[in-house]
């Protein structure tokens, strides 16, 4: 089942038109103080129960690091970082419901009361499709807190080759990181 959600949200990264991105952060973190960071050790209880799609895993590490590494931030073992990196992703149904009322036949007078002749038609059509999120922490390696969170979300597309679902992932984790370090307040 995790591999199924994973491979579907590599169609949400690699094919969202339009992404929805946010971030939050403890507003009282001087960010200045992150020159170096690590990615999460993973546990051996998270491994058990978390089996990883490994083309998404790698696709959002290299994205990230190839952003981080543009804005300065030097990646070193877990022990030497000032900020360590995580992410998870989910996937949730959503519905969309339209309703078109149709009409047939003449009427002089439109109201609930005065139709003459043909009849009224309510067709409802239901949609279901998939929203991925990707979700990007930073977490402060000293206290183990986080520290800033950024998310991207999108409705499911998929494209054709592995070089567009790259382009588009990439594409997110610019979107997430886009505030990463949060801007001083003015």
């Amino acid at each position: 089942m995790k591999k199924l959600i994973f491979a579907a949200l590599v169609l949400l990264i690699g094919g969202c038109s339009s992404l929805n991105t946010g971030w939050d952060y403890n507003p009282e973190v001087n960010f200045t103080q992150y020159k170096h960071y690590a990615w999460v050790p993973a546990t051996k209880e998270a491994s058990a129960q978390y089996q990883l799609n490994g083309l998404l895993d790698q696709r959002v590490r290299e994205a990230v690091d190839a952003d981080l590494a543009r804005k300065g931030y030097i990646k070193v073992d877990a022990k030497d970082a000032d900020v360590l990196v995580n992410y998870l992703t989910k996937l949730d149904k959503r519905y969309k419901v339209d309703s078109i009322n149709t009409s047939l036949g003449y009427s002089p007078f439109w109201g609930p009361h005065w139709y003459f002749g043909g009849s009224l038609q309510n067709n409802t059509q239901v949609k279901e499709y998939d929203v991925g999120t990707l979700i990007i922490d930073m977490v402060d390696a000293k206290t183990n807190k986080l520290v800033w969170r950024g998310s991207a979300n999108g409705v499911i597309r998929d494209y054709k080759t592995p070089q567009q679902r790259i382009a588009k992932m990439n594409e997110a984790v610019v979107g997430v990181l886009n505030n990463f370090p949060p801007k001083p307040e003015k």
